[in-house]
């Protein structure tokens, strides 16, 4: 399965990166590949002052080796080895009229000291991060999710999006960081659901980030803007950095497996700003944005 999925990825990798710098048509990705002392490696693609996409990262990564004694408490287990690939990327737009993406799709192998597989399981998933609310573009996003998850049960959407608002949520703040999408983690066989059915909704879910996010992304990325909006973009950005370094558990995992410091915070926007207490006018579209961050909606 491992092997299975890395291929997977890879070749998903080759599909996304190919896709975007068509959007884009200035910048191309440029690719770092690195290998990891402790046991693995990966290959980074990286796209920075383009046209559209100002600053994006379409990572994937195989790691393996003894689990650091951090994450032997945190998944209560003792003395084992691990394995973990996946592919992650975030996109930030030039255009504060086109949101941010964030996806994620992992697989993750646990084995006793006899090299035993004992555990295993997926997770990831996808959401948008707008700084300006479209609501139809919302619900073309709701709307690929949902379809992705329909073709293998009933439930999974409306499960799987109130993980997500669960998940992707400034305490601190409390407001979400965007509108949503799917997460899930821990997806393990059960007597009902294999590991393959697993494998199916997992890689049906990547293959359908493409035409969840880009039609949206080719819709706003050539619409005007002012300075005053830009600065609110990047205000929102620091929302965004401030989950990823306080909250996001795959950042937290990659810092504690001594994973490649650059891959793991490729995630944080070039521009953000951080202003005391700034409060958006009363009635403005930025505020329209604030309240559907404190209150989630369900799209479709």
């Amino acid at each position: 399965m491992k092997n299975r999925f890395y291929t997977y990825i890879q070749k998903l990798q080759n599909e996304i990166t190919l896709a975007l710098e068509g959007v884009d048509g200035k910048a191309r990705f440029k690719e770092d590949v690195w290998t990891r002392s402790e046991g693995g490696g990966g290959q980074s693609r990286i796209l920075e002052n383009g046209a559209v996409i100002e600053k994006g990262g379409v990572n994937i990564s195989a790691v393996h080796g003894p689990l650091p004694k951090s994450m032997q408490s945190y998944f209560k287990v003792g003395d084992v080895n691990f394995y973990a690939c996946g592919l992650s990327l975030v996109l930030h737009p030039k255009n504060p009229m086109a949101p941010t993406v964030h996806a994620n799709w992992r697989y993750f192998e646990m084995y006793d000291k006899s090299n035993t597989l004992i555990d295993q399981w997926f997770g990831g998933g996808l959401d948008l991060t707008p700084y300006y609310l479209f609501e139809e573009d919302a619900i073309h996003f709701h709307q690929q999710c949902k379809t992705a998850c329909d073709v293998h049960h009933p439930d999974f959407y409306s499960d799987f999006k109130a993980h997500c608002d669960n998940y992707f949520y400034n305490e601190h703040r409390e407001e979400a960081r965007g509108i949503g999408g799917l997460f899930f983690d821990y997806l393990k066989a059960n007597p009902t659901i294999g590991i393959e059915d697993r494998y199916n909704f997992v890689t049906t879910v990547g293959d359908a980030f493409l035409e969840a996010y880009l039609p949206i992304l080719k819709k706003r990325k050539d619409l005007p803007y002012t300075k005053a909006q830009r600065d609110w973009q990047e205000i929102r950005r620091g929302r965004y950095v401030e989950f990823n370094l306080i909250h996001d558990k795959g950042t937290l995992f990659g810092l504690k497996t001594k994973g490649r410091m650059e891959s793991i915070l490729m995630s944080l926007p070039p521009h953000v700003q951080w202003r005391y207490d700034y409060q958006p006018e009363e009635g403005s579209e930025e505020a329209k944005l604030l309240a559907v961050l404190k209150n989630p909606k369900e799209w479709v």
